[in-house]
């Protein structure tokens, strides 16, 4: 369902979010990550942040569900951005960071710690998972895509039953994007045990 949101809408989209200013979130969650260090941007959609990465020295992987986001973003990016999903992530201590910034809201509330597990699986020892969600606690669909909500209890406790990741820190921000004044994100930090 939200893929076919974004296969559909990949040019707008990609318009709406290719210049939002995520660089303070992008800076917390750098500061955490080694210099030159091995990130994976999970659902990449536009690759804005993934170009950033890249420009700033780190080796980066991508990934977006969307065949048309996948196309765009690799463009956008200079990367070879794969077209997989969250269920097909098969890593095992590969990455020293996983951003996935406003992607894992797609995922249904009952898969999420499933979902998180994974990623937290792909990280190495010491990795650091970035990820944002949409503030409320709604499970929802609006204009053909699926939303999971999440307020900080929420998110702590997906966290939790993921296993093995420790929260660094929790916080919330408005949104970045032109017109979008007045709507929330959550965003968290999060380092893998050893």
């Amino acid at each position: 369902m939200s893929v076919e949101f974004y296969n559909l809408n990949a040019g707008s989209f990609f318009a709406l979010t290719v210049a939002a200013d995520m660089s303070e979130a992008q800076n917390r969650f750098l500061c955490h990550v080694p210099k030159a260090g091995r990130i994976l941007d999970a659902g990449c959609g536009s690759g804005r942040d993934a170009k950033a990465f890249v420009e700033r020295g780190y080796e980066v992987e991508a990934f977006d569900a969307s065949a048309e986001m996948v196309r765009m973003s690799s463009e956008h990016s200079g990367l070879p951005v794969r077209q997989m999903t969250f269920e097909q992530v098969d890593w095992d201590n590969h990455f020293d960071g996983i951003w996935a910034s406003a992607s894992l809201l797609h995922v249904p509330r009952s898969d999420l710690s499933r979902i998180i597990a994974k990623l937290r699986r792909a990280l190495k020892p010491e990795g650091i998972l970035y990820l944002s969600f949409k503030y409320g606690m709604d499970d929802r669909e609006k204009d053909g895509r699926r939303f999971t909500d999440m307020n900080e209890e929420a998110l702590q406790t997906e966290l939790r039953r993921a296993g093995d990741l420790n929260l660094i820190e929790i916080w919330t921000s408005e949104d970045v994007r032109p017109g979008r004044t007045g709507e929330r994100w959550l965003s968290a930090l999060s380092r893998r045990a050893e």
